[in-house]
């Protein structure tokens, strides 16, 4: 085979690869079916994280869609709850089921090992029912709150940033169980595979940017808030349990997301340019 014709095929089976890649993480963190050719291997989990973030893109351009549709029909407030059931439906309430268990469990327990279990219970408790109801009552709130033409352009955002924040715990900090769903995740990330995952965000936001479809006053809000929450909430991972569990990474997402439409919605409507 000629030296080009090989590099060619080289390149193509790492492009396959990368790919696979993409779908090992859609099935992991959506309910999304993929195609029968992807295969699976078991370390393919581990490096799958690196398009943690790039699976945000696939929720966030569902969610956007149905909000945009429905608000052709119905007042925004019925679109945004719309939009938040397709949300939770497509990722079967993933990450949301985490942030109900990291309530249980830090609010419940007192040292480590009962945190643990706590979080490991699959019934809800009160703080987990309580601390949801209050994430998504925020959340809607939020949405509702912003300017009709901007919640698209919100949802894009927030949801793959927050994914990266949440993968952020992976590549810092250490697990903290000897078992569980996403200790496959938990192996190794190195430098190169976090670097992967911010730029699946940070290329289309700043492509957002320079197109005038967000002020860049209004994002640097959403995103210093939304890294001051994942700083703390890293902090208080380390404190109580040692490290982060699956529940931590669903957790941080969501209030990533919230927090990022808490600082997007302080500067509407100076520094937010509604796309026309």
């Amino acid at each position: 085979m000629p030296f080009t014709a090989y590099r060619r095929s080289g390149l193509i089976q790492r492009g396959l690869h990368q790919l696979r890649l993409f779908f090992i993480a859609l099935q992991f963190f959506t309910r999304i079916p993929i195609p029968r050719w992807v295969g699976f291997e078991p370390d393919w989990l581990q490096h799958a994280v690196r398009y943690f973030p790039a699976v945000g893109w696939v929720v966030a351009a569902v969610t956007a869609a149905v909000y945009a549709l429905s608000a052709l029909l119905w007042p925004q407030a019925v679109a945004v709850l719309l939009s938040t059931i397709a949300g939770i439906y497509l990722t079967g309430a993933f990450h949301e089921d985490g942030f109900a268990d990291v309530c249980d469990g830090f609010g419940g327990g007192v040292t480590q090992q009962r945190v643990l279990e706590i979080m490991q219970d699959s019934r809800v408790g009160a703080y987990g029912a309580i601390g949801i109801a209050l994430l998504l009552a925020l959340k809607f709130v939020l949405l509702a709150s912003l300017p009709a033409g901007t919640v698209v352009i919100a949802l894009l955002v927030a949801h793959p940033l927050s994914r990266l924040l949440s993968t952020a715990l992976i590549w810092r900090l250490d697990y903290a169980k000897a078992q569980g769903k996403a200790k496959p995740l938990a192996q190794q990330m190195s430098s190169a595979e976090f670097l992967i995952a911010t730029l699946t965000v940070a290329l289309p936001t700043a492509i957002a940017l320079a197109q005038g479809w967000i002020g860049w006053q209004a994002l640097l809000a959403g995103v210093l808030c939304a890294a001051l929450v994942t700083v703390f909430l890293a902090r208080k991972f380390v404190q109580r349990i040692g490290g982060y569990t699956g529940d931590c990474l669903g957790t941080v997402q969501q209030a990533a997301e919230v927090t990022f439409y808490l600082g997007l919605l302080a500067c509407v409507p100076s520094a937010l340019t509604v796309p026309s």
